[in-house]
């Protein structure tokens, strides 16, 4: 019995390890696919604030920071206000562009 626990536990671990977002991949397709609106380090793009005439959040700011994952992935993949969902960012894409989000803390 104890053998199985120990096994058990051990498939867990590996399985939590193995599907964790990676957020230097998410970094990458930040890089692609959201840095022209929210800066490199996560900043608003004065230009696009200007031209979309929004408020952009500041992505390592605490109030983006207080935001679920679920919540951030939502916004990447269906939109918020005048942002409309990034298609190009999908499947396992959205959890690393989340876990790059989160490295963007002040």
């Amino acid at each position: 019995m104890r053998t199985i626990l120990i096994t058990l536990t051990a498939i867990t671990i590996c399985a939590t390890v193995a599907s964790a977002a990676d957020a230097k991949a998410g970094q990458e397709v930040f890089a692609k696919s959201c840095k022209s609106c929210h800066g490199a380090d996560g900043t608003p793009n004065p230009a696009m604030v200007k031209m979309m005439k929004v408020d952009m959040k500041n992505l390592g700011s605490a109030e983006v920071q207080a935001l679920s994952d679920a919540d951030i992935a939502k916004i990447i993949t269906e939109g918020k206000g005048k942002m409309k969902p990034v298609k190009s960012v999908a499947g396992p894409g959205v959890d690393n562009v989340v876990a790059y989000v989160r490295t963007l803390k002040k």
